[in-house]
């Protein structure tokens, strides 16, 4: 049932032009903030808030990435819907741990890419790497966003609602082409189950997973992973942060620049400083 409270956020978020799935999502948060204290949101306060904050994180336990997504939820209802900005004191946002991407070596990601029996995964998965693509703009390639003209592929609405251009991989295209010819998808380049649809973000997350297990990878990772190292792997053979920002699609080289700290070449480059004392001097060996 859409209340008018529900109705007027949903506004909200629209004249702002979030992205469907961030409406379902802060829709979802706010309404369930609601239901544990069986009270109407614009009803309930600081002290509420707080609450239900510390319930979060002690008793639900949740990880910091899904707590923050529901901090911004109530931020935006409080603030946009209700135009009770003086609240948003009363909603920190957390302190972010700032833990390193893992990468996958070269080696690891031929072993993951080779390890599926079906074509279809397998070229999804290829995809994913060769463009540095994340899993929910993988599930929304159309067949018509591949220009094999140009050597290009479209992404389109990625994070921040964005498209931008990528290299299309000649490695990738042959791939592509090979399951195309086998598939015949129509619309979308990697359709779900109903060929209406894309591929869901969770089917992706189980392909992926079924590939690293045959591949006998222990590593913990996820699709994002391949996205990640793809990043890497570019920075690693000479290709400038600017140019891997604009690929990956990032709107600060900040972010980018993270990836200085897990390439090993650049690590293996850098001369310690010890290197450059003078230390002719014999210690004794008493």
């Amino acid at each position: 049932m859409t209340t008018p409270l529900r109705q007027r956020m949903l506004e909200e978020l629209q004249r702002r032009n979030y992205s469907s799935r961030t409406i379902r999502l802060y829709l979802r948060h706010v309404a369930e903030f609601a239901k544990h204290f069986h009270r109407s949101p614009d009803q309930l306060g600081a002290e509420n808030i707080r609450q239900y904050q510390l319930f979060l994180i002690q008793e639900k336990k949740l990880a910091w990435s899904s707590y923050n997504q529901i901090v911004c939820a109530l931020r935006f209802f409080y603030a946009k819907t209700l135009n009770r900005a003086f609240l948003l004191e009363e909603i920190p946002f957390p302190r972010t741990e700032q833990r390193l991407p893992l990468i996958l070596s070269r080696e690891e990601v031929a072993r993951i890419l080779t390890a599926p029996l079906h074509l279809k995964t397998r070229a999804l998965l290829m995809t994913i790497y060769a463009a540095g693509l994340r899993r929910s703009e993988a599930a929304r390639l159309r067949v018509n966003d591949i220009d094999s003209a140009r050597m290009t592929i479209t992404v389109r609405q990625g994070k921040g609602q964005k498209d931008r251009v990528v290299m299309l991989s000649p490695v990738l295209l042959q791939t592509l082409r090979q399951y195309w010819r086998h598939n015949k998808p129509k619309q979308w380049l990697f359709p779900g189950e109903n060929p209406d649809q894309p591929i869901s973000d969770n089917d992706i997350f189980g392909v992926f997973h079924n590939a690293v297990r045959r591949a006998g990878i222990t590593k913990k990772v996820s699709p994002h992973s391949l996205r990640h190292s793809f990043a890497t792997h570019l920075l690693e053979s000479g290709t400038d942060l600017r140019t891997i920002q604009i690929l990956l699609g990032h709107r600060s080289l900040k972010t980018t620049a993270r990836y200085l700290h897990v390439s090993q070449q650049h690590v293996r480059a850098t001369a310690s400083p010890l290197d450059g004392l003078n230390l002719t001097k014999e210690p004794s060996k008493k």
